[in-house]
């Protein structure tokens, strides 16, 4: 880990995000404190109603992290060994092991090397009778490209399940409206770790839903199958969101929107000063609903880049190193070629990027990559 130095810009300074909400969280904690209800109650209620109002869908479910959401959704829907289920080959890998962890088939499409999110172009000719659903993932903040796919998996009889870990408000235009992601598909997954858009204090995430069979069946498989106390429908599992992280949840989503709007006004100014030929920066197709989890750009000398902005007191992280395939998890397919998932995982790299950068900060940003 990279020792910081008193000026360095952090990539994400999550105690000066998380202190701004300090007095309304503890209230909050305080008021769990004395009613002395740690789990199930109030306050998961509150916040999951106010987070299925804020992505449009009927339905939330608090659940543990949000491997366990995408793990929790498949499970729900019942796929068999063997069933296949078409995932990005460009993705953090825990999409990917949700699959596996149900006896499921993951089949990889390759990325869009512009948005570096899954190609809906070679989703088809990936699909067979085995083919059961299609995750997208909205990586770094911006949703898939979802014309494409709602076409295919209508023509198939496909099950969308969205990986939103990245997108918390982000979103496409639909009849001259954004339909925020979460609202996309059957059902999504969300991740509430610390450095998410909107996150917690520890590990936390939750499924939306409009489907009532499958919001019942998922709350149910969370709380060791149960649908009521000591009666147990499923083999279930323990993944639910403490009743604290769900109240920090809730303070923080009011403040959700603004810190989106902030992240992309910073994105716009590098996009727009960042005129480097040495750096590829990120493109959009939706400029006014990516909410820029990361911002990625890539060059061909990521180590040597790396190191010259850690000695100009800017810190970076490398979202990712290594694709899932190759990984020693799935050494079965190490063999197997990605040209443009290996692409962006050689030479991707993210900058500073959040609701607290100063005006300083990100114009200085901009000036070391630019002498670069």
């Amino acid at each position: 880990m990279t020792k910081l130095c008193y000026d360095m810009i952090k990539f994400l300074d999550l105690e000066k995000i998380n202190n701004r909400f300090r007095d309304e969280i503890d209230s909050r904690i305080k008021t769990i404190l004395d009613k002395g209800w740690y789990l199930q109650g109030e306050e998961n209620e509150i916040f999951a109603q106010n987070f299925a109002k804020f992505c449009g869908t009927k339905y939330c479910i608090g659940v543990a992290n949000g491997l366990d959401a995408i793990n929790l959704i498949i499970r729900a829907y019942g796929f068999k060994n063997g069933d296949e289920i078409i995932v990005p080959s460009n993705t953090y890998i825990a999409t990917i092991l949700a699959i596996s962890e149900n006896g499921c088939t993951p089949v990889l499409v390759e990325p869009d090397i512009n948005t570096y999110n899954i190609n809906p172009d070679l989703i088809e000719d990936k699909i067979t009778p085995k083919t059961k659903a299609i995750i997208v993932v909205h990586l770094y903040g911006q949703a898939v490209q979802m014309d494409k796919i709602w076409e295919i998996a209508k023509k198939y009889n496909l099950k969308i399940i969205e990986d939103s870990a990245q997108a918390h408000g982000a979103g496409v235009n639909v009849g001259g409206e954004l339909k925020k992601v979460g609202n996309l598909g059957d059902a999504s997954a969300f991740s509430f770790y610390p450095g998410k858009n909107l996150g917690c204090m520890g590990d936390g995430g939750c499924v939306t839903t409009n489907d009532e069979e499958l919001f019942k069946k998922v709350k149910a498989i969370a709380n060791y199958g149960s649908d009521r106390k000591y009666h147990h429908i499923y083999k279930g599992v323990n993944s639910r969101l403490d009743e604290i992280q769900a109240a920090v949840l809730d303070v923080k989503l009011k403040y959700l929107d603004e810190d989106n709007k902030k992240r992309r006004e910073i994105s716009k100014y590098y996009r727009e000063n960042i005129r480097n030929p040495k750096i590829i920066l990120p493109k959009t197709y939706y400029e006014n609903s990516h909410v820029w989890h990361v911002f990625t750009v890539r060059t061909d000398k990521r180590d040597e880049f790396q190191k010259y902005l850690t000695d100009n007191g800017i810190q970076t992280i490398i979202h990712y190193p290594t694709p899932p395939h190759k990984q020693g998890a799935y050494k079965e397919w190490n063999h197997l070629s990605y040209p443009i998932s290996e692409e962006i995982h050689r030479t991707i790299i993210s900058i500073p990027i959040s609701p607290v950068m100063t005006k300083d900060e990100v114009e200085k940003v901009v000036e070391v990559i630019n002498e670069y």
